[in-house]
């Protein structure tokens, strides 16, 4: 998997976002990533805004032991594209922090890649709730899924806190 995450193709982020990133030194592909578990995975950021994040992550590697999609790596896939929602929502001066996630699964599957859309169903200032739609490709309904996110300021640099 480490061969996908090399020829992976750049998350597109809409102009307005951009525009309030520009400036601040901020890494954007990288912040807005799938981290290094969603990298490990195979998890791929395509689409990033605050109303619509896309990604995908092969079934291959990410298997329960009957050879089906772990619902795990689904729950990965969705807290991984909710949280990117989220953080497109608070903006450069705020972190989201997952607190609660929930997901069905509705059909199993082994092989193939399954697509992630979150889309939100609450942003306010303290919290955003995403809802996140995984399918598999011909567009069958695998999870569905709930993340809320606490809205938090950022720490400076070396004062985070738990």
């Amino acid at each position: 998997m480490g061969e996908q995450a090399a020829t992976q193709a750049p998350t597109k982020f809409p102009p307005e976002v951009l525009e309030q990133y520009a400036g601040l030194g901020i890494d954007l592909p990288s912040l807005f990533s799938a981290g290094t578990l969603g990298t490990r995975m195979g998890i791929q950021v395509t689409e990033a805004s605050a109303e619509r994040v896309v990604g995908t992550m092969p079934v291959e590697g990410n298997t329960q032991p009957y050879g089906l999609l772990h619902g795990g790596a689904s729950a990965v896939l969705a807290e991984t594209l909710g949280s990117v929602g989220a953080m497109m929502h608070a903006g450069p001066h705020k972190i989201a922090v997952g607190v609660d996630l929930n997901a069905t699964h509705h059909r199993g599957i082994r092989t193939g890649t399954v697509t992630g859309v979150a889309t939100p169903v609450h942003r306010g200032r303290s919290t955003a709730t995403y809802e996140i739609v995984i399918t598999d490709e011909q567009e069958r309904r695998i999870c569905s899924a709930r993340l809320t996110c606490v809205l938090r300021p950022s720490a400076p640099s070396g004062n985070q806190t738990t």
